[in-house]
């Protein structure tokens, strides 16, 4: 066990030195660099750190859980957190002038949290209101806030400048974190890593058994699911041109 936490240690460090290396070398990419990267050698470095970080504590918990913890469970867990998430989908949709999303968001919030027993069941959707997650980065992409240069976040992994700035401003207003009790607080946040981690299971263990560079599908992934979605919130406005193109 102390063998394997040193190894851990010893990887974290180098994944830190890298990220400092790259930081020196950032303005020296090449010309083939990607336009939309030009922090290329410091996200790599992050990566790194994510990465070692994830193989250490959160994929093997993950994994742990998604083995052991019953169908039924896993589901009302992935429940109540989507339904968390619903207010501030309501609240987006709401600032990007789209009502009937608005209104769907916020019926199916109190439905579920009434009906649902706080959301682990999702009534609304039997009763046919659909969700539509929608965040402040899309807003802001909606209104014609350019995304800015890509970039990893610790912890978070894919970002953009808008959209790290916008994830800044969507955790104040989380709902976890206005709970006053520190324990309970600390333990939802934990259960929705190792849920959200849990889920990406299948999708990561592909990722990294595929020839590629797992770095530049991740970005590039990211990169184009963003501007497909700022696309179509400016197809369903009111004709705003993409600030991003």
């Amino acid at each position: 066990m102390m063998g394997a936490s040193h190894r851990v240690v010893r990887s974290v460090r180098c994944a830190l030195a890298g990220m400092a290396l790259g930081l020196l070398t950032a303005c020296a990419s090449g010309p083939d660099a990607n336009p939309r990267d030009p922090l290329e050698p410091f996200n790599r470095g992050m990566t790194d750190v994510n990465d070692a970080i994830d193989g250490a504590v959160l994929k093997p918990v993950a994994t742990v859980y998604r083995d052991v913890a019953p169908d039924m469970v896993r589901t009302g867990v992935n429940n109540f957190f989507q339904n968390l998430g619903d207010v501030w989908s309501f609240i987006n949709a709401t600032l990007q002038l789209r009502p009937r999303e608005a209104a769907e968001n916020f019926l199916r919030f109190n439905v579920n949290t009434v009906f649902g027993v706080v959301g682990l069941f999702d009534v609304a959707s039997d009763m046919g209101l659909e969700r539509t997650r929608l965040d402040f980065g899309q807003t802001l992409g909606r209104w014609g806030v350019p995304s800015g240069p890509y970039l990893v976040l610790p912890f978070f992994g894919p970002s953009s400048i808008r959209d790290a700035a916008a994830f800044g401003i969507e955790s104040r207003g989380d709902l976890v974190q206005g709970l006053t009790d520190i324990s309970t607080r600390n333990s939802l946040y934990a259960l929705r890593a190792v849920e959200v981690r849990a889920n990406l299971l299948r999708a990561s263990s592909m990722l990294e058994g595929a020839a590629l560079d797992k770095y530049s599908f991740t970005r590039d992934f990211y990169l184009q699911r963003r501007q497909s979605q700022i696309d179509d919130l400016i197809d369903k406005g009111i004709g705003l041109k993409d600030a991003d193109e």
